[in-house]
């Protein structure tokens, strides 16, 4: 005989089932009778859930998106009704850009009052379902248990993305029996679609008689777990890879193939090249405006095999020649086998001089000043050396984030974490606090800037409480410096309302019970960080870094990808 309970313990159960061990969120009056049964999840001697209250519910989201990047799990966030809803939603959208799964579950006025303004009411499935894989409102118990596996099952499978379940009151404090429910099927949606041969086929013809390939490789093969069969397919064919901001450790650093950043703020070398280049073979990566610059002058006489699981990507920025829809999982090897062994030896050492150019231009006074004020570069630099490219890069979003993401290293896969699509300002922190959680045991290294460090501060009572041991490095200028840098280019260095007062950072620390250093000379920045290192928990170091420090090389808007400036007044 079937137990009767309620909704609310349907749900406790559901996500049990659904392997979840991890729920970040802030409790309110509509979802009370969830936060009542989560009690009994999540205290005593064998706790099922882990529950990270954080201070904002924004934070909740981001902090889910975290854990799931690094994890390869769904993250799952549990909220109020109206403003701890909506609050949500701006890292609803993030992991929509950025294809992250999660599941939000927030409570709702009871179905009676729907309609009525009742007290924290609002439309929630209306203004979630066009930032969203899918919005759904619970109105029954009974529906709980189907409601939660349809949810992850959409939220992980295919494109992974964010799932928002609206859950009225009523069918929180009902009853029903209780039922395990296991959805793997959706009629009319096909997550992993069947690749076609000839596609295939076709692909590997053009690649086989390429002389210049290059392969822009894209966050895809990391949420397709297809790392080793990327490999395999560039070693087979000598193709270089450029790699997008949040592709970077879909491939290490360090190999040979590797030919660094795509996109505005990217390497030299691969940005060039896709001008010059034979065939492109785009990898799980959508031709963001960031990564394309002007697509009516973008790759012109390549001819363009597109590899992605989401078939409304294909043609949608970039005309495509050839279209390999599936998991890369799948279509990598499949088109790996039909490849002969090629030498692109030449076309390889072309990109060499470029990277030289970049390597005296930019990079050298970038992480190896012989004086002045601190640079973003050598800070990144440094801490990117001394974890060895063992840790997870976390960033916020503007100048703390190009200069992270260009000069960190990478060796293991999934280990980079950042806003892409969205560019949320104030993501880093509680993101970085998800990942603690995700992948508790590497190293967390936060990269923000003193903007977005102020838009998520209070998270610093998450951290305290948890004692999330992040290892936060802020880059503070005085300045939001990416509109900042913007100003000094296109608008005459007309700075308006983008120079920053800051607060004392170390009473901060000091008040929430966290390590703190600040660095104003370089002779003491190795120290610093072994300090923040080696220090159990929580750690910030704040640098004291040249106000005026500009991001280099930078493709101007409405340029072609190839007309990058190497400095600001180029």
């Amino acid at each position: 005989m079937n137990e009767t309970i309620t909704g609310a313990e349907a749900l406790m159960r559901a996500l049990r089932d659904e392997g979840v061990t991890t729920i970040f969120g802030y409790p309110g009056g509509a979802i009370m009778p969830v936060y009542d049964a989560l009690y009994d999840y999540t205290y005593g001697d064998n706790p099922v859930f882990k529950h990270i209250l954080v201070r904002h519910e924004q934070a909740a989201a981001h902090a889910a998106e975290g854990y799931a990047r690094v994890s390869g799990e769904v993250g799952v966030c549990l909220v109020t009704s109206g403003p701890g809803a909506t609050n949500t939603l701006s890292g609803v959208a993030d992991a929509m850009m950025d294809s992250t799964p999660i599941v939000v579950i927030a409570g709702q006025v009871g179905v009676g009052a729907l309609g009525t303004d009742a007290f924290q009411e609002v439309d929630l499935v209306g203004v979630a379902q066009p930032i969203s894989k899918w919005s759904y409102q619970i109105r029954r118990p009974e529906d709980v248990a189907w409601a939660v596996s349809r949810a992850f099952f959409i939220a992980r499978s295919g494109r992974p993305g964010p799932v928002v379940l609206d859950f009225p009151k009523n069918a929180q404090v009902c009853t029903t029996q209780w039922e395990t429910k296991h959805v793997d099927f959706i009629r009319s949606y096909v997550p992993y679609p069947k690749p076609s041969e000839q596609s295939i086929r076709m692909a590997a013809d053009i690649i086989n008689n390429a002389k210049k390939p290059l392969a822009l490789v894209g966050q895809g093969v990391e949420l397709g777990n297809a790392q080793n069969e990327l490999i395999e397919m560039l070693e087979k064919a000598d193709i270089p890879a450029g790699r997008t901001l949040l592709g970077l450790s879909a491939l290490p650093s360090d190999h040979p193939l590797n030919v660094g950043m795509l996109g505005m703020h990217g390497n030299l070398a691969p940005n060039v090249k896709e001008q010059e280049c034979d065939v492109i073979i785009a990898i799980g990566m959508r031709f963001s405006d960031r990564v394309t610059g002007r697509t009516d002058t973008y790759a012109k006489q390549a001819k363009v095999i597109h590899l992605d699981i989401d078939k409304s990507e294909i043609d949608k920025n970039v005309k495509t020649d050839v279209a390999v829809i599936g998991d890369c999982k799948t279509t990598l090897p499949a088109i790996t086998r039909l490849l002969r062994k090629a030498n692109h030896s030449e076309w390889r050492a072309s990109f060499l001089p470029l990277d030289e150019q970049e390597r005296q231009r930019v990079i050298e006074p970038a992480i190896h000043p012989s004086q002045g004020p601190l640079l973003m570069g050598e800070v990144v630099n440094a801490v990117a050396e001394a974890t060895k490219g063992e840790a997870v890069l976390v960033t916020d979003v503007g100048q703390n984030q190009m200069f992270a993401c260009r000069y960190f290293k990478y060796r293991q896969k999934r280990s980079v974490v950042s806003s892409g699509g969205l560019g949320t300002m104030g993501f880093g922190l509680p993101a970085a606090i998800g990942a603690t959680f995700g992948a508790p045991h590497r190293t967390i290294c936060l990269f923000t800037g003193d903007g977005g460090m102020q838009m998520s501060l209070q998270e610093l009572g998450t951290i305290m409480e948890q004692r999330s041991p992040v290892k936060m490095v802020l880059l503070n200028n005085n300045f939001l410096g990416n509109v900042r840098q913007w100003q000094d280019m296109f608008f005459e260095r007309r700075k308006s309302f983008t120079r920053m007062l800051n607060p004392k950072y170390g009473l901060i620390c000091q008040a929430y019970h966290i390590g703190y250093r600040l660095v104003t000379d370089r002779a003491d920045l190795n120290k610093a960080i072994q300090e923040m290192l080696s220090t159990e928990g929580p750690f910030l170091m704040e640098c004291a870094i040249l106000e005026e420090d500009n991001v280099m090389p930078m493709t101007p808007p409405g340029k072609s990808v190839d007309e990058m400036m190497l400095g600001i007044d180029d």
